[in-house]
């Protein structure tokens, strides 16, 4: 088998198992399909002898984020999102440096890495997953508000999270890492490629206002999501800002005019986000270092647990103070909120980043590589359950209905008749 039938069969490999995959998630619905896919991968790469190809985190990033991405920020309601966009704004922007600042000192104080380690571990998991948390929203049919709330986050806080690690990496790179200049960088990154983002997205309503053929609207799309990201790249600005901004550029015209309702466009993106959601967690799953991993994970294990509960502080704080009494975004609401913050593969990548940067403590990236499966596993695993048991999910919602109904009925079977006899 040459090179080339080689890798062709590993991908229809990869499709297969993607399928199959993808019917045992449908059977078992309370596992999220990432989780179920970053498992397989997993036991893809304990098989001994199988081809597997290398994948760096170029590729990662460039082949897969902007086509994610995209799909992400055309799916979101923006309607919702106008009315959690301080909930949102604050969780992705302060909510990202909380924690960040929180994670770096539990792993230096706590667990023992030096501070330039701490910060770009803190950096590399600061980014939670849109995939795997939309891809449970939209199963489990939660309130639209909270939908809002988490794909906003998770959406956003990519753009905010990726600018913080490069601006931590890059300040280390210089020589002396400074929580100053990692914030000067940061701002640069993040303005930089919210305004290469607006640029293209711009330009991008334009040309689809003179389009009437789907064909061309898809071309147009692809181009934009991945021109954008490109272009910032090049000009070492933020490209998911830069796809994030671009995107919602796009959506707005799209739901403004009416042309995203039931379209083809839609359909492709959704197909292109399936197709590039299932090889990317199998391949990450399976370049994971896992014999490394195992000699780690109580410390991958200590610092998951870490990052767990510093989540807690910008979630409960920062909505505490967007709504303190609880009256437009209720508990059960921020618990879920709490537990959807899953890391995923645009971790992996950063941690992929990272193991190829000369300098840097050897065991961040593998730390972050558990840490990355652990959040998968538990909170992919328990967030179905968990939204079933907050009675978030549309058949809690159900039941809790049919509860009242029959309490209320019960109780006005039970009334006595105080009418005279």
């Amino acid at each position: 088998m040459s090179p080339a039938q080689g890798f062709l069969f590993f991908l229809l490999l990869l499709g297969l198992l993607a399928a199959a995959l993808r019917f045992f998630s449908q059977r078992a619905p309370a596992v999220p399909y990432q989780v179920v896919l970053a498992a397989a991968g997993v036991l893809l790469g304990l098989v001994p002898g199988l081809p597997l190809p290398r994948i760096g985190p170029e590729l990662l990033l460039l082949a897969f984020v902007p086509g994610l991405v995209f799909e992400a920020s055309l799916s979101l309601d923006l309607h919702e999102l106008r009315k959690q966009a301080l909930a949102v704004g604050l969780l992705a922007t302060a909510g990202v440096f909380i924690g960040v600042v929180l994670l770096a000192a539990a792993a230096h104080y706590l667990f023992g890495l030096g501070w330039p380690a701490a910060a770009v571990l803190a950096g590399i998991v600061a980014t939670t997953d849109p995939v795997a948390v939309i891809s449970v929203l939209r199963r489990l049919k939660v309130p639209a508000g909270l939908t809002a709330i988490l794909e906003g986050e998770s959406l956003f806080n990519d753009g905010t999270g990726v600018a913080v690690f490069a601006a931590v990496l890059a300040s280390i790179a210089g020589g002396a890492f400074s929580l100053g200049d990692a914030g000067g960088r940061f701002l640069l990154i993040t303005l930089g490629g919210a305004a290469v983002g607006l640029i293209v997205g711009s330009a991008a309503v334009v040309l689809l206002r003179r389009s009437e053929e789907a064909e061309l609207e898809i071309l147009l799309t692809l181009l934009t999501a991945y021109g954008s990201y490109l272009l910032a790249d090049l000009l070492h600005f933020s490209g998911v800002v830069a796809v994030v901004i671009a995107g919602l550029e796009v959506a707005r015209y799209g739901h403004r005019s009416g042309r995203m309702k039931g379209t083809q466009l839609l359909g492709f993106w959704r197909l292109l986000a399936f197709v590039l959601n299932a090889i990317l967690f199998v391949l990450v799953g399976s370049r994971l270092p896992t014999t490394r991993l195992v000699g780690m994970l109580p410390l991958a294990a200590g610092l998951y647990l870490a990052m767990l509960l510093v989540r807690a502080v910008p979630v409960y704080g920062l909505l505490a103070a967007v709504d303190p009494r609880a009256a437009h975004i209720k508990w059960s609401w921020r618990v879920l909120t709490f537990w959807g913050g899953i890391r995923g593969a645009l971790s992996v990548a950063l941690a992929l980043v990272v193991a190829a940067t000369p300098g840097i403590d050897p065991r961040v990236s593998t730390v972050a590589y558990g840490m990355v499966v652990l959040s998968l596993l538990i909170q992919g695993g328990l967030m179905g359950p968990l939204a079933h048991l907050l009675g978030l999910s549309a058949a809690g919602q159900a039941r809790r209905h049919k509860r009242q109904v029959g309490g209320h009925d019960q109780r006005a079977a039970g009334t006595p008749d105080s009418s005279p006899h």
